[in-house]
């Protein structure tokens, strides 16, 4: 049986939860009434909504109207994305969680005890302090434009091909997104999701073993959802040319359906690999490739570079590179897409 709890906007969330919650419904409301609803005063009120913009969040404030925030501003909810989980992933999701603010979502499942052998627990938050994605690099995440999802799961044993998790992860975000109505999303090796060349989203996978016995992974997803022309722009100029689900086509703003896919794609796509391996995403993976023929710099764990013609992976999950000095592959690194040919 799965549970779900839900701390995004109860009674004794902050009051900035509570005023997202209550906006989130894309109509405007004034801040009398605001202010009557959650039983604080107007400038409380307005601070409130200062601290979501401050947070990242898009507010509308018009005189005489009040505020609202975008209608693609869907609150997270553990017992509707835990309703819409599919049938075969059900069973094994032991637990779904969404919390208004956390410093990690990774962090959080890595610091719990193991949930028990073939079964996941998926945790999701509106905003993250400290979100991580590869390498250490910071996500931005702003409430109610994002998804920030771990979920965490135990094999029996470290499966041969863990090191290539995170191809098997993006070919069921992948699959999740298409199931969606999302349409051209790629892979780029090892982690990140693209549309049009455009950065959609990454993913982090951490691991806890033990020398012998249960294995835990973390798979942590962030996901643009709707984030705004602003938003998107500041990115931009940070030197990542992003993308949101809105911006791609996702209806509305249906985070609480995207979440109960990925969770549900994630939980099946983990059910193959650990009883088939690698073997059975390969191809699926090569059929997205947004690396395959590109002129690619890939970086290493030393800071050495290497240029050359990306030629998709392995049945390992190694990057195939083919250079000058004949073919190389790479089990791990950092690659960019090369303005020279």
């Amino acid at each position: 049986m799965t549970d779900a709890s839900n701390h995004t906007a109860g009674a004794d969330a902050p009051l900035v939860a509570r005023l997202f919650a209550h906006l989130a419904d894309g109509e405007f409301h004034s801040g009398e009434s605001l202010a009557a609803d959650l039983a604080v005063t107007r400038s409380a009120i307005w601070k409130a909504a200062t601290a979501l913009r401050d947070l990242g969040a898009t507010v509308h404030a018009v005189r005489n109207r009040g505020y609202r925030l975008p209608g693609t501003a869907e609150p997270l909810n553990a017992a509707r994305i835990t309703a819409a989980l599919s049938d075969t992933a059900r069973p094994h999701v032991a637990r779904v969680d969404t919390a208004w603010s956390l410093g990690s979502t990774n962090t959080v499942l890595m610091d719990r005890p193991y949930p028990k052998l073939g079964t996941g627990e998926a945790l999701l938050a509106e905003y993250q302090t400290a979100g991580r994605g590869r390498r250490g690099r910071t996500w931005v995440a702003p409430p109610g434009g994002s998804i920030c999802l771990s979920l965490s799961w135990v094999f029996g044993e470290v499966p041969r091909d863990l090191g290539a998790l995170g191809l098997v992860i993006g070919v069921c975000a992948k699959e999740a997104l298409n199931g969606l109505g999302v349409v051209g999303v790629g892979l780029k090796w090892p982690n990140d999701l693209l549309i049009d060349d455009r950065k959609l989203g990454g993913i982090l996978i951490e691991l806890r073993a033990e020398s012998s016995g249960p294995a835990c992974v973390v798979i942590g997803v962030g996901l643009n959802v709707a984030l705004g022309a602003d938003l998107l722009e500041k990115i931009r100029a940070t030197g990542i040319a992003p993308i949101d689900l809105v911006s791609a086509g996702l209806k509305g703003g249906r985070r609480n359906q995207v979440a109960a896919g990925l969770i549900s794609a994630f939980t099946e796509g983990l059910l193959a690999f650990e009883r088939d391996g690698l073997k059975p995403f390969v191809q699926k993976w090569m059929d997205a490739d947004a690396l395959h023929g590109k002129p690619v710099t890939v970086t290493g764990s030393e800071a050495t570079t290497i240029k050359g013609i990306a030629r998709g992976i392995d049945l390992d999950g190694a990057l195939l590179v083919e250079t000058l000095q004949g073919l190389q592959r790479f089990i791990s690194g950092d690659v960019s897409v090369r303005a020279d040919t």
